[in-house]
Parts: C-alpha cells; sequence; structure tokens
C-alpha cells in the first residue's frame, strides 16, 4: 500500500497570462522537489494546458510510502519553501490523500 497525494490550486490572478506564468512556476518549483525531498516515491506536476476558465489552474500529483512519510515531506525544509510561494499566488486549494 501507498498513499498518492493529489492537490490543485486555483491561483488568484485575473490575467490569464499572469495566471498560466504562476501556475508553470508553481509547477516548476514542485518538480524540483524530486530527489530532494526523501520521502517522496514519485512526483508529477502540470499548469493546465486546457479551458483555462473551467479548469484548475495547476495540479500536483505525489506517492508515499504511508502517511507518516507524507507528514515528512509536508514539513521538510524544501517543501515549506515551495509552499510559502504556492500561498503567495494561490486562490484556492482542494486536495485527495487516498490508497494506491
Amino acid at each position: 500500500m501507498s498513499i498518492r497525494h493529489v492537490v490543485s490550486w486555483k491561483l488568484a490572478a485575473s490575467d490569464p497570462a499572469v495566471r498560466a506564468e504562476q501556475a508553470a512556476e508553481v509547477a516548476r518549483r514542485l518538480n524540483a522537489l524530486d530527489g530532494v525531498v526523501p520521502q517522496l516515491r514519485s512526483i508529477s506536476a502540470g499548469a493546465n494546458m486546457a479551458y483555462p476558465d473551467a479548469n484548475w489552474d495547476v495540479t500536483l500529483v505525489a506517492d508515499f510510502d504511508s502517511i507518516e512519510a507524507l507528514e515528512q515531506y509536508q514539513v521538510h525544509p524544501a517543501h515549506e519553501e515551495v509552499v510559502a510561494y504556492v500561498r503567495s499566488v494561490v486562490g484556492s486549494r482542494v486536495a485527495v490523500d487516498f490508497e494506491v
């Protein structure tokens, strides 16, 4: 059993070009955690590329061996640095954690 952590964000910017730029930066920063945070089994983040008026702006899918590993990831200094940027641009967030 492992845990899949899925998070999507709608960004606060009203300008579509700014939102797209910020979404790409969120995805870049999240993907850069690969190989840095040891608890991550896999990570994939991407900016939305279709239907910007209906879809969320950026999504993360990350896998962990356990809830404990997910909790360690959440307080890892490199992740907290990314979180600070995300919070500076986000409007809303939705997340689901499930067993795979």
